[in-house]
């Protein structure tokens, strides 16, 4: 048991080891001997969980995705109405940019980079089924543009990566009342204007 905890353990200081490098100095910057360093592993211990580079950072970025849509649909029930559920939907994800900016951060990282093949780009997609089913939904019902999941995410949730990366800088401070305002502003920019 304690064999197979070590394990565990080791695996994951290398993704925590591949998130702190990669958002510190991007994916080209980040050798697999650096990340081993970080992590305290020989560099040969690495090919005990991943293949190369490129698996551990797709893997990586399968498990930051996994944590950050767990967490975005924790508190979801796909019977609201499609504003409430967007609501609901948003302001979680704001909570998770918000207060957990290394993954989140690592994810806009992995959102603009070739780094990330397609398969993993794909199963990141699936992640999100929930928030996509409910603009399938708005969109049935007229409340929702009918744009690609690719526009309504661009408008409505990357704003939000913006805000995160301000926020790092100190530029700002988002406050409830500023957060109500964003969520609006993704709203009226995602909804059917009657």
């Amino acid at each position: 048991m304690a064999a197979l905890q070590k394990s565990i353990d080791k695996r994951n200081a290398l993704i925590d080891a591949t998130i702190e490098l990669v958002n510190n100095d991007g994916f080209h910057a980040t050798p697999m001997s650096k990340i081993a360093k970080m992590a305290c592993v020989s560099p040969a211990t690495i090919y005990l969980y991943f293949e190369n580079k490129q698996d551990l950072v797709n893997k990586t970025y399968i498990e930051v995705k996994s944590s950050y849509t767990d967490y975005a649909f924790a508190t979801y029930d796909e019977n609201l109405p499609v504003e409430k559920g967007f609501e609901i939907i948003w302001k979680r994800i704001a909570q998770f940019k918000l207060k957990e900016s290394t993954y989140a951060t690592f994810l806009a990282q992995c959102d603009n980079t070739p780094m990330i093949d397609e398969a993993s780009r794909q199963e990141g997609i699936k992640h999100l089924q929930p928030l996509l089913d409910l603009w399938a939904r708005g969109k049935k019902e007229g409340l929702i543009k009918q744009l690609s999941d690719y526009m309504l995410y661009a408008y409505a949730i990357n704003p939000l990566s913006f805000l995160m990366i301000a926020q790092n800088r100190g530029s700002i401070q988002l406050n409830d009342q500023e957060l109500q305002q964003a969520y609006e502003a993704a709203w009226n920019s995602i909804k059917v204007c009657k």
